[in-house]
């Protein structure tokens, strides 16, 4: 596989608006765990309620992580590795809703995984579709 494979898309504009819908929800959730402390004690929270690994680096680094893919989504530059980078977060995101059954520790969503699976399907669309309309890759592909 080689990058222009990566960025190969058309103009899709369902995939141009999954993606920018992944780019602000991705920017805001990531925010909100650094920035408001009732949603970082709730991350932190379902991280250690889940038995999850190195708990501090995940609380820290993960929302950073979400920000930059969220940016990364917003600008539409490279959105199948981001997408990747997603479905990898989501799928772990699955598994905390499965396994920790604190509800206070979700106080903005349902406890059942519904969230972290439409994004998955939201983000096999874009590996399938590529970036959409109004992204960078369609301007390099052009």
């Amino acid at each position: 596989m080689n990058i222009a494979s990566l960025q190969r898309t058309t103009d899709d504009k369902l995939a141009g608006s999954i993606r920018l819908l992944l780019a602000v929800l991705f920017v805001m959730t990531g925010t909100m765990k650094l920035v408001v402390p009732m949603l970082a004690d709730a991350w932190s929270g379902q991280l250690l309620a889940s038995g999850l690994p190195f708990h501090e680096l995940s609380r820290w680094s993960v929302p950073v992580i979400e920000i930059f893919v969220g940016f990364v989504l917003g600008v539409g530059l490279y959105t199948r590795p981001a997408a990747a980078v997603v479905i990898g977060i989501m799928t772990v995101a699955t598994y905390v809703h499965v396994v920790v059954d604190d509800p206070s520790l979700f106080p903005l969503q349902p406890s059942e995984p519904i969230i972290p699976l439409a994004v998955i399907a939201m983000c096999v669309y874009l590996l399938w579709r590529g970036g959409g309309s109004w992204s960078r890759d369609l301007v390099v592909a052009v």
